[in-house]
């Protein structure tokens, strides 16, 4: 494959799925989301599959989809599972031949445990991946984006840059400023982004991500 990009940033809830459907569209990329924890309302597979328009993007299994919506180790506690690197990374090793770009997204941010005794930080460095940050503006993600990338920095993750959700003051240059890390590309605030988004933010920074990445 030409490069994967393991999409993590300072939590929960901040845009990881939108921004990953976005950059699958952009680069068009497969994607894959090895562990998946909460499938009630549907995967974050089976959204990005319905948003994304490239007709060669490949959506990828998950290597676990687990019913719980709670941190993977809890939800594959409750169904007796040990969730294992070397199983994701086993799934990982059959997608990288090709010529196409894979987009990875990972579950909340860097500390998110998979087991008893690792996190999604340790996903990404036993994967080797490219990594793409996303921060959704707001009080009090300054402190929560820097101690990401502190944490990336001492690491020594290949950090690509930040993708931004939402606006907040003038955050995304601050961030910018003292992390060190580029700006990739900036979204706004959007309430229940559909297909057309995806492909209007996709082209919004197509360009940018080719000169950058």
């Amino acid at each position: 494959m030409k490069n994967s990009y393991f999409i993590t940033g300072t939590g929960t809830g901040i845009g990881k799925t939108f921004v990953s459907a976005i950059l699958t569209e952009a680069l068009e990329a497969d994607y894959w989301k090895p562990v998946q924890a909460g499938y009630e309302n549907g995967t974050d597979s089976d959204w990005v599959r319905a948003m994304v328009s490239h007709q060669q993007t490949v959506i990828h299994p998950e290597t676990y989809k687990l019913k719980l919506a709670a941190s993977p180790h809890i939800a594959a506690r409750e169904e007796g599972v040990d969730i294992s690197l070397e199983k994701i990374f086993a799934a990982y090793s059959t997608m990288a031949f090709g010529e196409k770009n894979l987009v990875i997204e990972g579950a909340g941010g860097l500390m998110v445990p998979l087991n008893d005794h690792e996190f999604v930080l340790d996903l990404i460095i036993k994967l080797n991946c490219r990594v793409i940050l996303v921060s959704k503006n707001y009080l009090g993600s300054i402190n929560h984006s820097l101690l990401t990338a502190h944490l990336c920095r001492q690491k020594r993750l290949r950090v690509a840059g930040w993708i931004f959700n939402d606006h907040f003051m003038d955050y995304e240059d601050e961030i910018v400023k003292w992390s060190g890390y580029p700006a990739l590309g900036s979204i706004p605030r959007l309430e229940n982004p559909g297909k057309e988004q995806v492909r209007e933010w996709a082209n919004h920074i197509k360009e940018d991500l080719k000169t950058l990445l």
